[in-house]
């Protein structure tokens, strides 16, 4: 008797144990589809120009499609509109253009699924109709080609962020590459007049003025300059990894002090000071395959995915876990509080991401991992997307002359 009582004791407490699995499994899939889930930077848009259709499944193509998106429980998201340096004077703007009139036509081919949108109230109206609010950020400051007329046009295309710069400086703003390389091509490091101009003309649009890729000098002359709450939209912390791209506490405190939000990248790199140590090593192991591999003119993406499929439980290691993702936004929380911290995954911008976030499908592990850590459910909003929408809000005000 006393066995068969302590047996059916386990099995009570066991049913127990998966009744609070099962319940905590259902309130974190509940959480995450009640919230405004908002992801501020994504690359896929340049996949899209090289031939990819998003309405299709991308799955092992890319991070990325309409699908996932909607598996993932996101509700508003920010294409990135990028160029590298070479497109310089008379390149970038038209190649931006041509990026946002690539995702104003997927827009018009899904119009069940998103609608690309350029106010506060456009994106609720959008998210309470159940379709994903699609939105536009300019990566570099260069696409404007030194001509603030062009980053008035960006504005009335949709353009809601634009980063000052991407890892080249411009003629007026220096960047976190270009600052810790020592490579900055201009005579003095941050703003010039001219790029005080442009952070000025940003807040007289109400455009978020956009801090990731800028370098340390940049960062302080725009936060002087400014006048409206700043965007961070894809970079993480200096303290747990001293990346040229990651911000330091100081810096961290200002954004907080400015009342701005810093949405933390997914990148490994960034997240983890060793990744590149394993990453080296990997390499050094297959260097005869990945010469090869460059001799045949593959891309960085395209030898990452090799990786994965050539060696798969090699590249899974290379990842870091979950959990330091959530390290970074502990560490902005403590520093300045929950109101100042959302995510920005550059997704399709980056090539190796932490173990479980596989794609845009698995955004709901965050708030699994965000309850497990003890935030409130108000706080675990706010992360997911209430802090960009009154960001947005509060740039969206514009002094009417």
């Amino acid at each position: 008797m006393k066995y068969k009582g302590l047996v059916a004791g386990s099995l009570a407490f066991g049913a127990f144990l998966l009744g609070n699995v099962a319940a905590n499994a259902q309130n974190y899939k509940t959480l995450h589809e009640k919230a405004i889930v908002v992801d501020t930077h994504n690359d896929v848009l340049i996949s899209v120009l090289e031939g990819l259709d998003i309405a299709k499944d991308l799955t092992g193509k890319t991070h990325s499609d309409l699908a996932r998106f909607k598996k993932g429980g996101v509700d508003v998201q920010i294409f990135s509109v990028w160029s590298d340096e070479t497109y310089g004077m008379g390149r970038g703007f038209n190649f931006a253009k041509l990026q946002i009139d690539t995702l104003n036509a997927i827009a018009a081919r899904n119009p069940d699924k998103m609608v690309v949108v350029k106010t506060p109230e456009e994106l609720l109206k959008t998210v309470k109709l159940k379709k994903m609010a699609a939105m536009i950020g300019v990566e570099g400051g260069h696409m404007i080609e030194d001509n603030l007329s062009y980053l008035d046009e960006l504005y009335n295309r949709g353009a809601r962020y634009m980063t000052l710069t991407w890892n080249n400086s411009t003629s007026w703003a220096s960047s976190a590459k270009d600052e810790a390389e020592g490579t900055v091509p201009n005579a003095k490091k941050g703003l010039n007049d001219f790029g005080r101009q442009v952070v000025q003309r940003m807040n007289e649009l109400g455009m978020m003025v956009d801090l990731s890729h800028v370098g340390e000098q940049t960062f302080w002359d725009a936060i002087q300059t400014t006048t409206k709450p700043v965007i961070v939209s894809h970079s993480c912390v200096h303290g747990i990894n001293p990346h040229f791209r990651n911000l330091n506490d100081e810096q961290i405190k200002a954004v907080g002090k400015n009342g701005g939000v810093i949405h933390l990248n997914f990148f490994s790199g960034f997240l983890d000071p060793a990744f590149e140590k394993r990453q080296k090593a990997f390499m050094t192991r297959h260097q005869a395959e990945i010469d090869s591999l460059r001799q045949l003119n593959k891309s960085r993406d395209e030898i990452a995915v090799w990786a994965a499929n050539a060696y798969p439980q090699e590249a899974a290691d290379l990842r870091p876990p979950l959990a330091l993702l959530l390290d970074h936004l502990d560490h902005i929380v403590k520093l300045v509080g929950v109101d100042h911290v959302g995510l920005g995954s550059d997704f399709d911008g980056i090539t190796s991401t932490p173990k479980q976030l596989d794609s845009v499908a698995d955004m709901p592990l965050i708030t699994k991992e965000l309850l497990a850590r003890g935030y409130s459910k108000k706080d675990i909003e706010k992360i997911l997307g209430g802090n960009f929408l009154r960001l947005f809000r509060e740039n969206s005000k514009v002094q009417k002359s």
